[in-house]
């Protein structure tokens, strides 16, 4: 390590420019990457609902649908409308009045099932198929182009609305999220180290390692819109004790190497490679168990964010020397005194109380572990965002005038007879808040010629294996009603057709409550499997690991349970993903003061000794790494109109200070009083203490 070191000194220059240069293919790779800001793409391929959203762009030509309310519009203005949006490139059909009946004939002779779908008081509502899914951009190109021909008394709704206003809304905020987290980290950098120069080094060094990072996302083809916003923002908060630590071990060696600045760099650069490798792999480890998740947005996150660690250690020991060694005069020029004191007499404080803080561990944890598992969480992607947006005006204006919620869609198979057809759809008639069941046989009824049906009204319902039925009903998605009445829905459709899928928004959000459930468990097991086996290994102890991982749990428990005593709701992914991160991110504030502990006990000192230094050691670097931490997330969850980015970096920000708070008062407290089952079930103890 320390000849590699002295390489790194050597060609900083040449590091220093190639590191720049890199910077354009990650600007090309970083425009190249596709977005997606669809959610729900991310379920498994295997699942019927997925299977079924094939099925309709296979057979149907169809994958997104929207809903199209016009507002106090004379029906010839309506149809002219109509006839300029079946023009917008990938709208497939578009199905209103005229499609069932000439224009002229009055609507009062339309079957009153109809009527009741497609007018309300002073409006009507006209469905627009696209030939495209959800979250394509031609979608959401589409849905642009259908609001420009639209006046203000329109209002598109549907999934893939949203999905256009979330596009729309994420791209205006991410450069914003950036410029505040490094707002505020330069803000702690500066009152933390000894230098107003050097947070500028620190973040150019980490900007750069973002870069690389979302440059390199091309190769994934595509991530989502969350991992897009948040990336950047957490690799800047997770990787910036990299950079203090290599300034800090720097500063060491030019006091024991004096002018030989060179050496002194090469000495801190092993002396980082070997404690930064070793802290980054919790952290990795944290990232890489969301890739256990059945919903693979926790892999498009983990797989992202594990990179941006890896670059984030590259970059720390190659990128950042170079720089420091290169403005090392100006650093020089511009060091101030340290303001933040090293608390000396707090160690002895808490060493002295050390029983009442181990009871208030227990005190907070036994509760918050209820309290945290009770946290209300919700599903519906609506609500998450902003309620000023066009599409969740739209659906509010469906809700209100036509009591519609959720609209599901049955794949029927075609050879299933009309006898058994009838049947079926009268059975889930009878449905709880089911309002209308849409399909060929309520359009033209038993005595209805079919050849009587125009074409282009056959051609969205009927295809060469299935049969499209549309269920509008007065339930919304996520609802707890609605999930009911999608499980007696599915029982009425297997009892007549086992292949049939019952398909749309509301059975995809549903699979997206059971997998998640069922994900949390997994990834929190893995995650806490994945540190306990890095400290054991570490530390080769049986009881360390048990002991910090307990720690910090403790503090996610707090975290997680405080929206239960405030009431929040928490959108489901922050409930999977924050534990895991907050684990991975902060177990290493526990690590350190460990290491230390261990070092002390192992000298000879006794216990009391041993704790003291071991928090008084580790209180002002677990201090700024907390802060930095909690600098680049807080601003941005403050700032995000988008509720499922702004609640996950609140929740981060939180959690850093509460990790921070958890490990040096109640750490102490379990050094203290589980000392002789650690000096007994550790290895590195009893050796060295031997010796």
């Amino acid at each position: 390590m320390l000849k590699l070191g002295r390489k790194i000194v050597k060609f900083r220059i040449p590091i220093f420019i190639l590191s720049l240069l890199l910077l354009i293919p990650s600007a090309i790779g970083y425009l190249n990457t596709r977005v997606n800001y669809d959610v729900l793409y991310y379920l498994p391929d295997d699942i019927e609902t997925m299977k079924g959203q094939d099925i309709l762009v296979d057979e149907f030509g169809t994958g997104a649908y929207s809903m199209f309310v016009c507002e106090g519009m004379e029906n010839k203005d309506v149809a002219a409308l109509k006839k300029k949006i079946e023009k917008v490139d990938h709208v497939a059909k578009v199905v209103w009045y005229d499609s069932l009946s000439d224009i002229s004939i009055p609507a009062e002779m339309l079957p009153e099932k109809i009527k009741k779908v497609l007018f309300a008081d002073d409006s009507t509502m006209m469905f627009i198929i696209f030939d495209t899914t959800t979250s394509a951009d031609e979608t959401m190109d589409a849905i642009g182009d259908i609001r420009k021909l639209a006046g203000k008394q329109c209002f598109v709704s549907g999934m893939s609305a949203i999905v256009t206003d979330t596009k729309n809304l994420a791209e205006s905020e991410v450069a914003v999220y950036v410029l505040i987290a490094v707002v505020l980290s330069c803000i702690v950098l500066a009152l933390t180290m000894e230098s107003y120069l050097i947070p500028f080094l620190f973040l150019a060094s980490i900007g750069i390692a973002i870069a690389y990072n979302m440059g390199t996302n091309v190769f994934q083809g595509e991530i989502s819109y969350i991992t897009k916003a948040l990336s950047a923002v957490l690799q800047l908060g997770v990787t910036m004790d990299y950079s203090i630590f290599l300034w800090h071990s720097y500063q060491e060696q030019r006091a024991r190497f004096g002018d030989n600045h060179k050496e002194a760099m090469a000495q801190a650069i092993a002396a980082t490679i070997k404690s930064v490798v070793g802290s980054s792999i919790t952290t990795i480890a944290g990232f890489i168990a969301l890739c256990f998740m059945s919903f693979t947005l926790g892999m498009d996150l983990g797989v992202v964010m594990a990179k941006g660690v890896i670059f984030g250690v590259i970059c720390c020991v190659t990128v950042l020397p170079s720089m420091i060694m290169i403005f090392d005069r100006a650093l020089e020029k511009t060091k101030h005194r340290q303001l933040i004191p090293d608390f000396p007499k707090v160690p002895e404080f808490l060493v002295k109380h050390h029983k009442a803080l181990a009871f208030l561990c227990v005190a907070l944890f036994i509760p918050f572990a209820y309290f945290q598992a009770n946290t209300k969480v919700y599903y519906n992607l609506d609500s998450s965002l902003p309620k000023e947006l066009e599409s969740i005006q739209a659906n509010e204006k469906l809700q209100k005038d036509y009591n519609m919620g959720a609209a599901h869609m049955i794949l029927l198979d075609n050879k299933i007879s009309e006898k058994d057809t009838y049947k079926m759809i009268d059975e889930m008639k009878k449905v709880k808040g089911v309002k209308e069941v849409l399909g060929l046989e309520t359009i033209i009824g038993p005595s209805f010629p079919e050849s009587m049906i125009p074409d282009d009204i056959k051609e969205i319902l009927k295809s060469d294996n299935y049969e499209l039925m549309l269920i509008t009903n007065q339930y919304q998605t996520a609802s707890d009603e609605v999930n009911k009445q999608i499980d007696e829905l599915n029982k009425i459709l297997k009892k007549y057709d086992p292949a049939g899928m019952l398909v749309g928004e509301a059975p995809c959000t549903k699979d997206l409550i059971e997998i998640t459930d069922h994900d949390f468990k997994v990834v929190s097991a893995v995650s806490i499997l994945a540190v306990f086996l890095i400290i054991l290994f570490v530390f080769k102890s049986i009881s360390l690991p048990i002991i910090l991982v307990l720690v910090i749990e403790g503090a996610i428990f707090i975290n997680m349970g405080i929206p239960y005593l405030t009431g929040t709701e928490l959108p489901f992914i922050a409930s999977i993903v924050i534990g895991t991160i907050q684990l991975g991110a902060t177990v290493d504030y526990a690590i350190l003061m460990t290491s230390r502990y261990e070092q002390e006990r192992c000298f000879g000192h006794d216990k009391k000794t041993s704790i003291s230094i071991a928090l008084g050691s580790s209180i002002r670097p677990v201090m700024v790494s907390a802060f930095s931490f909690f600098a680049a997330t807080f601003g941005v969850g403050l700032y995000s109109k988008i509720d499922m980015i702004s609640s996950l970096c609140l929740l981060m920000a939180r959690g850093a200070l509460i990790s921070m708070a958890s490990v040096l008062l109640f750490l102490p407290a379990m050094y203290w009083i589980f000392d002789g089952v650690i000096c007994k079930t550790s290895k590195n103890f009893r050796l060295r203490k031997q010796k």
